[in-house]
């Protein structure tokens, strides 16, 4: 799972063809530390993404994202779903649906 700025984020995400998964995340978040493990198990099969809000502010601001850990899924460049807080891993995988 790799940690990945604004710009990047342009090129990974918003220019991707298919599925990307992005974590939004803090380092001092218990619950993101928990949620880690479960998203680099995904990511081993899925393209998975992560963005430290304190680092990437207005990523966060423009995505809405007001509690972490928040999980989007991105289709095609765009926010297809979303959770927020800690998830199993089939239910990250059943956000494909």
């Amino acid at each position: 799972m790799k940690k990945i700025n604004s710009d990047e984020f342009k090129t990974l995400v918003r220019e991707s063809k298919g599925d990307v998964y992005v974590d939004f995340y803090a380092e001092w978040c218990g619950p993101c530390r928990s949620f880690a493990p479960i998203l680099g198990v995904v990511a081993k099969d899925e393209t998975v993404y992560s963005v430290d809000v304190d680092e990437e502010g207005a990523l966060a601001i423009e995505f809405e994202v007001s509690s972490i850990p928040c999980l989007i899924l991105f289709r095609d460049g765009k926010e297809y779903k979303r959770s927020v807080g800690v998830i199993p891993e089939k239910k990250i995988r059943a956000m494909k649906n």
